[in-house]
């Protein structure tokens, strides 16, 4: 199952064990024009692929004012009440307060780091400005044959050894994918799917600007999933069986 964390779509429905999940928060600003002080909230929403026909899902979102641990903790806790099952896959980037939730609701799940963000974690410790494109291409050939990581620590250990220590200890956390069929990885390496879905809430809470209270974005927002959620109801199978 794929999630994705946000807000609070029918929360009190059960739900069907599910296969993936990824985790992508966005921030909005809930204030009016008198409260310009208001912090901005975070969205919490779990997008999920279903078993039963590889169909995504929306399974949940909330409102939180941060992505610490305890916020998604208490959310990953909602959903298993609902019953989320034992998902296959977990995809996320390695937010500290969500890698950290993820441990006690989901402790039986395979984590899956996002290949995006663990290319543009690995550049951060790049102290040669030319060696960017090299290195970027270098992962990517370890994200796809996991048995060239060796090579990849060889190759940079003296010239960067920064980068060397961190890509031996992060870059395994992006090989979880290997376990499932090769037709399925290109879905789950990444949180990429929820993107269409990000831009959709974003122009409707573009609109808006400015919220007067917590409420009124989580009814907006939730009106979205609702219909993003028909939509997939009705669409294309996300993941066939394999």
């Amino acid at each position: 199952m794929l999630l994705m964390l946000r807000h609070k779509v029918a929360a009190d429905r059960p739900l069907t064990p599910s296969r993936d999940l990824v985790h992508d928060p966005r921030r909005h600003l809930p204030q009016s024009p008198h409260r310009r002080g208001c912090p901005r909230l975070r969205t919490l929403i779990a997008h999920g692929i279903r078993r039963d026909d590889g169909k995504r899902v929306i399974l949940g979102v909330s409102c939180a004012l941060s992505e610490a641990e305890v916020q998604w903790r208490g959310f990953l806790a909602g959903l298993k009440e609902r019953g989320i099952g034992i998902p296959d896959l977990v995809t996320s980037d390695a937010h500290s307060g969500r890698k950290a939730a993820l441990k006690a609701p989901l402790n039986g799940t395979p984590w899956q780091r996002c290949h995006f963000h663990l290319q543009k974690n690995a550049q951060e410790h790049l102290t040669k400005e030319h060696l960017k494109g090299k290195v970027a291409s270098d992962i990517k050939v370890i994200l796809n044959a996991s048995e060239r990581l060796n090579d990849f620590v060889k190759t940079y250990s003296e010239s960067q050894p920064k980068l060397a220590a961190w890509a031996e200890e992060n870059l395994p956390e992006g090989l979880a994918v290997f376990a499932f069929p090769e037709a399925h990885r290109r879905r789950l390496r990444t949180p990429n799917a929820c993107e269409n879905v990000n831009g959709q809430i974003k122009k409707r809470t573009h609109v808006v600007g400015l919220f007067p209270s917590e409420e009124s974005l989580l009814r907006l927002v939730t009106g979205v999933l609702i219909e993003i959620s028909e939509t997939w109801k009705t669409g294309k199978t996300y993941l066939t069986s394999s």
